[in-house]
């Protein structure tokens, strides 16, 4: 377990290798033992592959290519005004990810190639989108974490990796037309599942000194 922890980390490029689908499905049933408040298992998961994917990826791609903001969102992504230590954490975590993808920070066009790159799963032959009822709060999104954060654990114990992936919010109507859902959910995240390609250097984001974010008190 500690093994996948160390080596869990958002992939940015895939391999066109199929992940079987008995895989997928142990993962997701092992991964309902996570925990949740009162065991009201908030999440509703849509495993979306082959030619739906496909589909999905086009019309993704082609709104993010022509310039398209998205759509209007249910939930920030990160708050209004981004203050130290957070802002110099996502600063620095930003550069990486853009030198990775081999698109400048000055590049005027770099909104429109980030989304391109993301809407096409960065090559991921699976994605997991996860929603919630729209009746949730804070704790059962909290639950939510929990829950995609085991199944990113156990993808990696598979051998597979994986990429959450907030950005499928901005073309939320798009996704909640090809799966199929209501108004009455809301989409938490998107999750690229598969085989990291060959080749690709990986990157792996610093994380803070133990000392910043965690305070022992007592004996």
């Amino acid at each position: 377990m500690y093994e996948a922890v160390r080596s869990r980390r958002a992939v940015r490029a895939f391999s066109d290798e199929p992940v079987p689908m008995e895989v997928l499905g142990r993962v997701l049933a092992a991964a309902s033992r996570a925990p949740s408040s009162g065991n009201l298992q908030p999440w509703h998961l849509f495993v979306v592959t082959g030619e739906p994917l496909a589909v999905l990826k086009r019309r993704a791609t082609a709104r993010a290519l022509a310039g398209d903001p998205g759509d209007e969102r249910e939930y920030p992504m990160y708050p209004a005004e981004l203050v130290p230590p957070y802002l110099d954490r996502f600063s620095a975590a930003a550069a990486q990810r853009y030198r990775a993808l081999g698109i400048e920070r000055d590049d005027p066009d770099r909104p429109m190639k980030v989304a391109a790159r993301n809407s096409a799963a960065f090559g991921a032959p699976v994605v997991l989108f996860c929603y919630l009822d729209r009746t949730m709060g804070p704790g059962q999104w909290g639950d939510a974490g929990m829950y995609l954060q085991t199944v990113m654990l156990l993808l990696r114990a598979e051998g597979l990796h994986s990429c959450p992936q907030v950005m499928w919010t901005m073309y939320r109507e798009t996704v909640s037309r090809l799966v199929g859902v209501g108004d009455d959910l809301v989409l938490f995240c998107g999750v690229s599942v598969g085989f990291e390609k060959s080749g690709v250097p990986p990157l792996e984001t610093g994380r803070a000194a133990l000392a910043e974010t965690v305070t022992f008190i007592g004996t």
